[in-house]
């Protein structure tokens, strides 16, 4: 089908060579370095960072540097979320500066925190605003610029197709849309059909977001949107293979890295989680681990007790939770390929 051989092929983004057409989200306390590098092991086409705050950046807060710090992978793009230009701007320079080869301009995020300072989706009721925003940006760096959006605010304003268009007319080279409102947040299902109305307004490409985790689910989306690629977030929660996979299928091939059996499975988690420690340190990497553990556990070792989950994801010794993940996947996971 038309679609799956579109996955597969090459997206130019701004002069950007991007090897395929599933990515992944941007995602804030998820998609940092450790992870960002197993999805791009395993064939996503591109990671994005961590939402990194521009005010916080530009005034040289602690912990914004990882969130931004180049991790050797071919595309380096970088998330920025802010309502003030010339913290915007000087984000962006920052970034540019680390070698980000994209920078994204955060107007979808739907968390109260980001829009209660007027961030994030909450851009999407001053369009005006909104494109003083995307205009400093773009004037402030030499590398492409790209925005993520939602369809709107609420059911009474869907303006993405005219924030898109603006954007485009800015300079912005790549838009991705998530098919719901921010109002939504992430109740219902995300309107497909409504991001075509995105890609009808621009002629650069579009990017369609929300509610895929199938090979069969990326096709639908690019067939009922029209969209040029797809973006994957919620779905890699314990698997960050997930885009690779359908990224893969569509080339009729299979994803290179995914551990297939339970020993295998132990040491890719018990990996992940030495890299989350060896990036943050012991004491933040242990807090800042324990959500991608569960999620492995829920997805992959069904059969742990309960006391084995408590203990995994209570303990501050690390030694202690590696041996917990050994025997809770060893006990409780199946075939990984039955299980994903």
């Amino acid at each position: 089908m038309h679609e799956l051989t579109t996955l597969a092929s090459p997206l130019d983004v701004g002069g950007v060579r991007i090897r395929n057409r599933v990515f992944l989200a941007p995602m804030s306390g998820i998609t940092d370095e450790p992870f960002r590098q197993r999805t791009h092991a395993h064939g996503a086409g591109l990671v994005v960072s961590e939402m990194v705050a521009s005010g916080e950046l530009a005034k040289g807060r602690a912990g914004c540097d990882l969130r931004i710090r180049h991790s050797g992978l071919p595309v380096h793009m970088v998330q920025l979320a802010g309502r003030e230009a010339a913290h915007m701007v000087e984000g962006a320079r920052i970034a540019a500066g680390e070698g980000a080869d994209i920078i994204d301009i955060n107007m979808g995020c739907p968390a109260k925190k980001v829009t209660g300072g007027y961030a994030g989706s909450a851009l999407m009721r001053d369009l005006h605003h909104a494109l003083s925003l995307i205009e400093a940006v773009v004037g402030a760096v030499s590398v492409p610029v790209t925005v993520k959006m939602r369809l709107g605010w609420d059911e009474s304003a869907l303006n993405a197709p005219m924030l898109a268009r603006r954007a485009e007319q800015a300079g912005v080279r790549m838009v991705t849309v998530h098919g719901r409102t921010r109002c939504q947040f992430y109740q219902g299902k995300a309107d497909w059909r409504a991001i075509a109305r995105v890609k009808q307004a621009v002629s650069i490409p579009v990017v369609a977001n929300g509610d895929v985790g199938s090979l069969a689910e990326a096709a639908t989306i690019l067939e009922q949107s029209g969209a040029d690629a797809v973006m994957i977030g919620r779905a890699h929660y314990g698997a960050p293979w997930i885009a690779g996979s359908i990224a893969a299928g569509a080339a009729a091939m299979s994803a290179p890295g995914i551990p297939e059996r339970p020993q295998a499975l132990a040491d890719y988690v018990v990996s992940h989680y030495e890299d989350m420690l060896s990036l943050y340190g012991i004491e933040s990497g242990l807090r800042q681990a324990r959500k991608h553990l569960g999620w492995y556990l829920d997805r992959h070792a069904a059969g742990a007790s309960a006391e084995q989950r408590k203990h995994i994801l209570t303990s501050f010794e690390p030694a202690e939770v590696i041996t917990g993940l050994r025997h809770a996947f060893a006990e409780g996971a199946p075939e990984l390929r039955s299980a994903a």
